[in-house]
């Protein structure tokens, strides 16, 4: 951002001041966050997978993942955001609170499935290719409105706080579990979660279009931005902590009454929870004081100076640099470390993603600016994506598409969004509500590919390595 303003637009942002606090906010916000996953999230994911592992009940276990998933997803503020751009787009077929509820029941029944599938041992291959063959086979028959929207909605249903559960859960059954590898077996449950929705909104949205009526909608005004900024501060930390109360519920009560054990360390456990709060609440009002409005300033600035290389620039170096402030994605990336020690490093995963959301970006932006339909370009992509999958080498290949989940969080959506709308609402002939949408796609399918291929030429140049016998 800052070479951008000062190399490229030749000005000084007017909140330079509130930008650096804002930063300094981010990184308190980021050190709380990751040290209270180590506390309190991590403890008990692996905690409660390993109790449940020896109970050795298989319908509790079911039963645990569709409850950690419907309660991660009913209550994600981007998910209600989503839905109620759904029900603008589709003129009222599509209701708000129905999408909502499909997408929640369909994570909720994709987590117990994927729970299952650790404790069978099955191949991830066959679920993701059998997932996204679907997925390429619903787009073509889906209404042209709903398509970007239900890829969104896939995006948004993992968000900062539940990947990094949903991913010690899936690790720490794994390697409670004998013959499992917590590698190969662990990783997965993220990527379900996002594919699922998919599939399930694109058929929502045929059925709809197909025998809904439509009627007027609009978004409610909740009069927040009146109130006074002390009562707003205590509002938005009363929302974080609304989004992280049912996966809390969750696990109280599958802890206390199922398994009928006390929590181990309660008290840093506690803390460890309310570190994340404090520090995701930080986080989210350091980028609101500082990076998302001049970056929303900036994509509006570059696309009037009418220079498309500039704004494909933009693009790729905003994927690239939103990605790398991921702590998701340096929490999934700590995990894989951990779990294949010496194999896989932290640093360089988060390199490959980010390298992989610049690249999507870019060429979403591309599609909007050329006017081409979003149906051949997802199609595309999830075919090349199988493709991938099948020459991948088997350890990477749930790490990988777990990795194109966690890409879409609280950093990267606001900017790229802002940046689509921008866009669609610059451009002669875009609509804003078909073309302005999808770029959160571009930015979960990329990272799927880089990540593959960075995997299949390790192992290449490794067996050019090896000495012939």
């Amino acid at each position: 951002m800052a070479v951008f303003q000062a190399f490229i637009l030749q000005q000084v942002p007017d909140n330079l001041l509130s930008m650096a606090l804002g930063l300094l906010i981010v990184a308190v916000g980021v050190a709380l966050f990751l040290q209270g996953l180590e506390l309190g999230v991590f403890p008990i994911g692996k905690s409660l997978a390993n109790q449940f592992a020896r109970q050795g009940s298989v319908f509790i276990l079911m039963g645990f993942g569709f409850a950690i998933g419907f309660s991660a997803v009913i209550a994600e503020p981007a998910l209600i955001a989503v839905a109620d751009q759904a029900a603008l787009i589709s003129d009222g077929r599509v209701n708000a609170l129905t999408l909502r509820l499909v997408v929640a029941l369909s994570v909720g029944a994709v987590m117990a499935l994927g729970v299952l599938r650790i404790i069978l041992g099955h191949p991830i291959h066959w679920y993701l290719i059998a997932g996204y063959v679907t997925v390429v086979m619903v787009t073509w028959f889906a209404p042209e409105e709903i398509v970007g929207l239900a890829y969104d909605s896939g995006g948004v249903t993992t968000n900062i706080v539940t990947v990094p559960l949903i991913a010690a859960i899936g690790i720490g059954l794994a390697t409670s579990i004998r013959g499992r590898n917590p590698l190969i077996d662990g990783f997965g449950l993220v990527a379900l979660a996002v594919m699922v929705p998919m599939i399930s909104v694109q058929l929502y949205g045929i059925v709809v279009y197909s025998v809904g009526e439509t009627e007027s909608v609009q978004l409610a005004d909740n009069g927040i931005e009146a109130l006074h900024p002390l009562v707003q501060m205590l509002l938005d930390l009363a929302t974080m902590l609304r989004d992280v109360l049912p996966i809390l519920l969750v696990i109280l009560f599958f802890q206390y009454l199922v398994l009928r054990r006390p929590l181990n360390r309660p008290r840093k456990l506690i803390v460890g929870f309310g570190m994340v709060i404090f520090g995701l609440y930080a986080f989210v009002v350091g980028l609101k004081m500082g990076l998302f409005p001049i970056g929303e300033s900036m994509a509006e600035q570059l696309i009037q100076r009418d220079n498309w290389f500039f704004v494909y620039l933009f693009a790729f170096c905003i994927g690239f640099a939103t990605t790398m402030a991921e702590p998701a994605l340096i929490a999934v990336g700590k995990q894989a470390e951990e779990a294949a020690p010496g194999r896989l490093k932290g640093s360089v995963i988060r390199l490959i993603v980010a390298l992989g959301v610049a690249i999507g970006i870019t060429i979403g932006v591309h599609r909007i600016i050329s006017g081409d339909s979003i149906h051949h370009y997802i199609m595309g992509g999830y075919l090349l994506v199988i493709v991938l999958l099948i020459l991948s080498p088997k350890y990477i290949v749930a790490l990988a598409f777990d990795l194109g989940g966690v890409t879409t969080s609280e950093v990267t959506v606001p900017l790229v969004t802002a940046l689509g709308i921008g866009l669609a609402s610059q451009i002669d002939g875009r609509s804003v509500l078909i073309d302005g949408f999808g770029l959160i796609a571009f930015a979960s399918i990329f990272p799927i590919v880089t990540v593959m291929l960075y995997a299949i030429g390790v192992d290449a140049l490794a067996k050019l390595r090896r000495p012939s016998t």
